[in-house]
């Protein structure tokens, strides 16, 4: 029996950043009927509106398709799925074009988009708004799906998990049917939906120093797990090189553009290392540019390395990163004067919910795409500024593959059992158990990671996971509570998968394990063989 205040939509969309915000916009456009577009918080709080870099795309005279692609799947390291990187690369143009028609203020010069250059790319191909890409994008999707009536935009709710055929009882195919929501007031609210999106982003926050915002929680990732989706390649976590290290403005992050357009990573001393690890030096993939520094760390004993922008020249930073540059002088730093503090910083979720190309997960009627998921895209390593790109093109693809479907009946949603349960008696368990997953993934399960470390990690964090649960079924539902639940899961995802891992590929580094292995194998969990 449907539950008596289930909200009914005909599509659900789960996170408010680029992914969610696209998909919403391009199935109200097209008329599919009402949508709920669901978040924790206001596009603010989202990865998205926290990106500085840029969208990849193909737009120079210079450049090509192919050409993209080609550096897609180099950066891969043999697991990107090549239909895959084909088919969200060769949108990149027409993205571009409709982020412009819908007043997305990208960077000119002479005329001209102004494309600048990153980690990994052979050509500059990176069209952004001064150092605040996402920002500028999330804003002109946002502004542009306000005018729809049919999309109901729900801030302040928290996922709590997926409803579908199978874990209801129910015979026959199974199916996704909705999910339930912990709503602004603390009500846990049923929304059945024909089909539905996850766009919830990625599960940096698992690792205690992050540049990501508090919201990426894995929410997404761990309710497809329950929900038995498949889940792949958790191991590959991106950390991006140069988040800045200072203890009043700390995870704030300095992008790639800095070395794009020429800042250099020094030492102490000033000594610029980068040439010694790589010919590319700074432009070297991410993971290399991490490693390098973290190597250089541990071998002086230091607590950061130092990116220098002043190469790039004081006019140049003041006009091209007014931001960062704003930002630095709030804290005392003058990076037209000086070098920088940096350390790398969990940055991007490369694994996730295993997708083709438009999302489509195992379970039919549900979705996931953008960083939630695990298209094939990244492959071992993510190329720099293609996580725009990805979100935007998978919501597109995702929005056609659900109008070329015929419209499944209404789904009904029980109404959320919460038996037995009781007010805890101190909610110090919940502080406890999140500093320490986060604390254990830091040291364990790094930049890089042994045997002996990952095995330590997934013991402590399974036992971690298992507590938390029982906490979780005993209490109210509260937020801190749920992400702490899905923090606690995907934390210990990532070290199983990390520990199944036999060789050195891309971003998961293990000196255990130094060599990569001849064939690229993905690593797919399912909680058939997790056995539970």
């Amino acid at each position: 029996m449907q539950a008596r205040d289930a909200l009914c939509v005909d599509v659900l969309v789960v996170g408010a950043g680029a992914a969610g915000l696209w998909a919403a916009g391009r199935l109200a456009r097209a008329g599919v009927g009402r949508i709920a577009l669901v978040a924790k918080g206001p596009v603010q709080a989202s990865s998205t509106w926290h990106a500085q870099g840029g969208i990849a795309a193909a737009l120079a005279d210079d450049d090509s398709v192919e050409r993209h692609v080609q550096d897609t799947l180099r950066t891969g390291c043999g697991l990107c799925r090549e239909e895959v990187v084909r088919a969200i690369v060769a949108r990149g143009r027409a993205i571009i074009e409709e982020l412009l028609a819908l007043g997305a203020p990208l960077d000119r010069e002479n005329g001209r988009l102004h494309l600048t250059r990153e980690g990994g790319h052979s050509r500059r191909r990176i069209a952004h708004a001064k150092d605040a890409t996402g920002r500028a994008i999330a804003a002109a999707l946002a502004d542009a799906l306000a005018p729809h009536p049919e999309v109901l935009r729900l801030t302040g709710w928290t996922a709590v998990d997926l409803v579908t055929r199978r874990r209801l009882g129910m015979d026959g195919e199974d199916r996704c049917l909705g999910a339930y929501f912990l709503d602004a007031e603390g009500r846990v609210r049923a929304v059945a939906a024909r089909w539905t999106i996850l766009a919830t982003g990625g599960a940096s926050r698992v690792f205690l120093i992050t540049s990501n915002p508090h919201v990426a929680s894995g929410d997404g990732i761990a309710m497809a797990w329950r929900a038995f989706a498949p889940i792949a390649n958790m191991e590959f976590e991106q950390f991006h090189p140069t988040c800045l290290h200072h203890p009043a403005g700390s995870h704030f992050l300095l992008t790639e553009a800095l070395r794009g357009e020429g800042a250099i990573l020094v030492d102490a001393q000033g000594r610029r290392f980068m040439p010694d690890y790589h010919p590319d030096a700074e432009l070297a993939p991410r993971d290399v540019v991490a490693r390098a520094i973290d190597a250089e760390m541990k071998r002086q004993g230091a607590d950061c390395m130092y990116l220098d922008a002043r190469p790039i020249g004081a006019a140049k930073i003041r006009r091209r990163f007014p931001t960062i540059h704003a930002r630095l002088l709030e804290l005392g730093l003058d990076m037209t004067r000086q070098p920088v503090p940096v350390a790398p910083a969990a940055h991007y979720t490369v694994g996730g919910v295993d997708t083709d190309e438009a999302g489509q997960t195992a379970i039919p009627g549900l979705f996931a795409i953008g960083e939630v998921a695990y298209s094939g895209l990244h492959g071992a390593n993510r190329l720099a500024s293609n996580s725009l790109l990805e979100c935007l093109a998978m919501a597109e693809l995702a929005a056609e593959r659900i109008l070329g479907e015929p419209a499944p009946p209404m789904p009904e949603v029980p109404a959320w059992r919460a038996e037995g349960v009781r007010p805890p008696a101190e909610r110090i368990a919940i502080k406890q158990n999140w500093d320490e997953v986060r604390m254990t993934m830091q040291n364990y399960v790094g930049v890089v990671r042994t045997d002996a470390r990952l095995a330590r990690a997934l013991a402590r964090l399974s036992l971690i996971r298992e507590e938390v649960e029982a906490y979780y079924w005993r209490h109210p539902l509260a937020r801190d509570l749920v992400e702490l639940r899905n923090l606690a899961l995907v934390a210990e995802l990532i070290a199983k998968s990390a520990l199944l891992r036999r060789e050195s590929r891309g971003l998961h580094y293990n000196p255990d394990h130094p060599g990569m292995l001849d064939a690229a194998r993905d690593t797919i969990l399912t909680r058939e063989e997790d056995g539970r």
